[in-house]
């Protein structure tokens, strides 16, 4: 499994990262048969067994980093047969409620692990002034209600495309405002 091959580079001193997405941190192979092209994506969706091996590197470090993986499509893409619909789920409107809700919520990982793979990781692998509220740091910042329960509700996304098998699902944790370089950008509108 590529977990493992990534686990040995690393413990060989290799320097390679390493990086999984919600979805694949959260589904299984059988969510594809109750989602149909909502739960088709590359790499496809594995077995519950690859799933677990997945949360289990992330907790140890093997896994770098969480990424969305943003992929949005029209509905009348998605609405194509199996073969035919585009790869892909929008990932940028749920990623953080999805790993607070179900990784950091569940005991799975701890909330300073979840912020290190979502934001210091990458920011440090790709060179960024971001991913640090140091002084001097670029304000770039996401404020979070951690106790914010709320519904899944594609048709109230910002992102263009409303393609997620995460539709309905019952979330805690939402962000309310996002800064880039000191300015807000959103402001979550009840």
């Amino acid at each position: 499994m590529g977990v493992e091959m990534i686990r040995r580079a690393k413990a060989d001193g290799v320097q390679v990262s390493a990086e999984a997405t919600p979805h694949h941190l959260l589904l299984t192979d059988r969510d594809v048969l109750s989602q149909g092209t909502n739960g088709k994506m590359s790499p496809p969706l594995r077995t519950e067994r690859d799933v677990l091996a997945l949360q289990e590197a992330l907790a140890d470090g093997t896994i770098d980093v969480i990424a969305t993986d943003h992929a949005p499509h029209s509905v009348e893409e998605k609405a194509k047969s199996m073969v035919e619909a585009p790869n892909g789920i929008v990932g940028l409107e749920t990623s953080l409620s999805l790993m607070l809700s179900e990784l950091v919520g569940k005991g799975k990982i701890g909330l300073s692990r979840m912020v290190q793979a979502m934001s210091c990781t990458p920011a440090s692998l790709f060179g960024l002034s971001g991913g640090s509220l140091r002084p001097g740091s670029v304000a770039d910042m996401t404020v979070v209600d951690l106790g914010n329960r709320w519904t899944v509700d594609p048709s109230r996304f910002l992102s263009k495309g409303k393609n997620t098998p995460f539709g309905g699902m019952s979330l805690t944790g939402k962000v309310v405002m996002t800064f880039v370089s000191g300015e807000a950008i959103f402001i979550e509108k009840n």
